[in-house]
């Protein structure tokens, strides 16, 4: 496939703006050390809040309602952008990162919308063996519809198949690892950052050959999921068992495997479609008619509006029994929505020193790189941090920031490293990546108790880490 990166006119008074403001916002970086680490507080205090209050029992009944996490996430929001905009006066990034959050919840929702009218019947139940299968198909799907559309598409069978099982933690958390983060490493669909390195110049093929990184972590954490879920699955009581056996049986003798809402899998393709078309169709159009910066901005705004259109008409179209079937409901998509809305703001000075500083961090093997890339990706959003590492190292090397395709083929090594530390480590934190914390609210709605911020940290340092670094070892 052609890239989608094509050339652009002159540039328009919208792009001399955002140089204007891109030179205030340096200049502020600059002179002002002080003030730059201090803006970064509310970011710090808003991930501290959302670790911390619901394991406060005074505070965590409170912390339960999401207007009230929407008015902490909004103060802390609010905050963040104060800190930055007073000094600088940088609307553009304002405006551009809040169309960004736009288009983020828009896909999450109507994903998230799409999926909850699909119903899956059949002879499954959560046997070892089984959750193995669905989370490696999980994986394998992650790179036709991306790490969000996998993970909306097989939580709630993942979840029916379970419900007799009493230890379920463990299912959600390697659930999050394999299909919501890692699984989607081989295609620009599969995970935020490699789309965004689709949209600036890397073929869409590239990915492919990332294979090898891809079948070391996916088969090494299955194969740890196995192990693990058998050792749970032996140790609940043999009821749990017999049970699970009992509706195996009952399902094989009087019913086959169906799909009800199956006209959700249309819908489900043509936000796949749309962001294909964003990349293919509409942004080049736009880089052709304006500056670099408006066709990002209006190529976001059709991906949104198009996913908002076509998540009403799979509401509306789908039979509301479908939807109590699955038990469906707003609350996990508002929950994401009214954390997410205060976290884009309150990141804007991070990424802003990231953006700037992340020279001064000397980087140029490409280990160096994978753990620099992924380490920030997991407690920043790993898309805008794998774009600051990728035009890091496109400068480094001497080319221009356009020049993407040209990085690709004359260092793959680094490219490779960028895009797998971004992918992988995004699955460190439940903010990493966005159906990270998606999963983790669906979860809890379905009455899993989900560990806080902090112990989910230790599942990934536990897991993850050996595995990363077995990575390192092999390929960076």
């Amino acid at each position: 496939m052609a890239n989608p990166h094509t050339n652009v006119t002159a540039p328009t008074h919208s792009a001399n703006a955002a140089t204007e403001h891109g030179h205030a916002s340096r200049h502020w970086l600059e002179a002002n050390t002080g003030e730059t680490v201090i803006s970064v507080l509310p970011f710090v205090a808003l991930l501290l809040m959302i670790a911390i209050f619901p394991l406060v029992p005074k505070v965590c009944h409170w912390w339960h309602k999401n207007l009230n996490k929407l008015m902490v996430a909004g103060l802390c929001g609010l905050a963040g952008i104060g800190m930055y905009l007073l000094p600088t006066g940088d609307w553009h990034t304002v405006l551009h990162t809040y169309v960004e959050f736009f288009a983020f919840i828009a896909l999450l929702a109507s994903l998230f919308v799409i999926s909850g009218g699909i119903y899956f019947t059949g002879p499954f139940a959560g046997f070892p063996h089984v959750n193995t299968i669905i989370l490696g198909l999980g994986a394998i799907m992650a790179n036709l519809m991306g790490t969000t559309g996998a993970s909306m598409l097989l939580i709630r069978p993942l979840l029916m198949a379970n419900q007799a099982r009493q230890r379920k933690t463990h299912l959600m958390i390697f659930f999050i690892f394999i299909v919501a983060n890692c699984g989607g490493l081989l295609t620009p669909l599969g995970d935020p950052p490699l789309y965004l390195g689709f949209l600036h110049g890397v073929p869409f093929s590239w990915t492919l050959q990332l294979w090898p990184q891809w079948v070391t972590m996916v088969g090494a954490l299955l194969f740890v999921f196995l192990m693990l879920d058998s050792w749970h699955f032996v140790r609940e009581e043999l009821a749990t068992q017999e049970e699970l056996t009992r509706a195996l049986d009952a399902h094989a003798a009087g019913e086959r495997f169906r799909i009800k809402g199956a006209l959700n899998l249309v819908f489900l393709a043509g936000v796949i479609g749309v962001i294909i078309g964003a990349g293919y169709i509409v942004s080049p159009w736009l880089q052709s008619i304006t500056d670099t910066s408006s066709a990002e901005l209006y190529t976001k705004l059709f991906q949104a509006v198009a996913m908002a259109v076509l998540a009403g008409l799979a509401y509306f179209t789908t039979s509301p029994r479908i939807r109590e079937a699955n038990h469906f409901n707003f609350e996990p998509i508002n929950e994401v929505a009214c954390l997410f809305v205060g976290i884009f703001g309150a990141m804007i000075p991070a990424l802003k020193i990231l953006e700037a500083k992340g020279s001064a961090l000397a980087l140029s093997s490409p280990g160096q790189y994978f753990w620099a890339t992924g380490i920030l990706s997991g407690f920043l959003d790993n898309a805008p941090t794998y774009l600051t590492f990728v035009t890091l190292g496109v400068s480094q090397n001497g080319l221009d920031a356009g020049q993407l395709h040209v990085f690709a083929e004359r260092f793959p090594a680094l490219l490779a490293a960028i895009s797998t530390g971004a992918v992988f480590m995004g699955a460190l934190t439940y903010i990493g990546n966005g159906p990270n914390f998606m999963v983790k609210a669906m979860a809890e709605h379905a009455g899993i108790r989900m560990p806080s911020f902090g112990g989910y940290l230790l599942w990934s340092c536990l897991f993850l880490l050996p595995l990363l670094l077995l990575t390192h070892l092999l390929y960076f």
